[in-house]
């Protein structure tokens, strides 16, 4: 038993021997690896901070700046503890994170493929700037305000009053009509008169209706343009700028010119005809109307 107690005494001794002689021996490299932690731990907070900085004159998505300075405070924690590790010589435990890590970022760009391109499609967004809240877009089929511009979605009001959430790879992807860049609007206005008006004289009759409409811009001229000979009509359309990008505004304008327009046109004698269908009975071997036999039944 004495036996016994002196060996695993002796084993106990000599284990914590060697291990007093490798921290002794570990000892600069601990010194080492304890500054540089240190100091890799300060140069991230300030380059997480710089980073804040710098994107903040960039971009206004404050949700976007957090994350990318978060990114850049993460890569050089990832770097630091890499080399302070290398430094204790535990490379292989530097390996194995590393290929761990590579399986792992694998796995993951697969599962969350959509999410990590939608993602991607708000980074850009938010750089480039096609668009910002409170702009007047139309998107695909969707036209309304922008509510909130997030890293993986936009959200768009519609004028309908439907709230519509569109992934950020579809607003990247498409083309945006943007109605607020120019903070005006064209409203172009179709109009048909007789065949038998003077066409000058319909031009400036319809020029001088439309002239006074408060809401339109003073630096564009409304134009009148004729387009076609239609059917029952000569066509034109009246092309009107709109002073606010705002959508009751235009649709005020819109409304306006027709009321004027019909009150100017029924005051000059000027017609909106209806659409005009020639029925021909007598083509190719039939006969006319003046022609056919009417029975009465009594």
């Amino acid at each position: 038993m004495n036996m016994d107690l002196s060996k695993i005494t002796f084993l106990i001794s000599d284990k914590l021997t060697e291990w007093s002689e490798a921290v002794i021996t570990m000892l600069p490299n601990i010194v080492m690896a304890a500054i540089f932690l240190v100091l890799g731990l300060y140069i991230a907070k300030f380059a997480k901070r710089v980073t804040l900085n710098l994107t903040n004159k960039v971009s206004n998505n404050i949700t976007l700046n957090t994350l990318f300075s978060s990114i850049i405070y993460i890569s050089f924690l990832g770097i630091v503890i890499f080399t302070v590790l290398s430094i204790l010589n535990l490379d292989k435990a530097v390996t194995s994170i590393l290929a761990g890590a590579g399986i792992l970022g694998l796995a993951l760009a697969f599962a969350f493929q959509d999410i990590a391109t939608n993602f991607m499609s708000g980074i850009f967004i938010s750089f480039r700037k096609p668009l910002k809240v409170g702009d007047i877009v139309q998107i695909k089929d969707y036209m309304g305000k922008v509510k909130s511009i997030n890293l993986r979605d936009t959200v768009v009001e519609t004028f309908q009053g439907k709230t519509v959430i569109i992934p950020n790879k579809e607003v990247f992807q498409n083309p945006i009509e943007n109605y607020t860049i120019l903070q005006k609007r064209r409203f172009d206005l179709n109009v048909g008169v007789s065949y038998g008006d003077d066409l000058e004289k319909v031009r400036e009759i319809t020029l001088r209706a439309v002239s006074d409409i408060e809401e339109l811009t003073k630096e564009d001229k409304v134009s009148v343009f004729f387009n076609e000979f239609g059917d029952s009509s000569v066509n034109l359309t009246v092309r009107m700028w709109v002073n606010t990008p705002e959508q009751s505004v235009y649709n005020k304008v819109g409304s306006e010119a027709i009321i004027k327009i019909k009150k100017a046109y029924d005051a000059n004698d000027i017609m909106i005809p209806f659409p005009i269908r020639t029925l021909d009975f007598g083509i190719k071997g039939g006969t006319t109307l003046t022609e056919t036999p009417i029975n009465f039944k009594g």
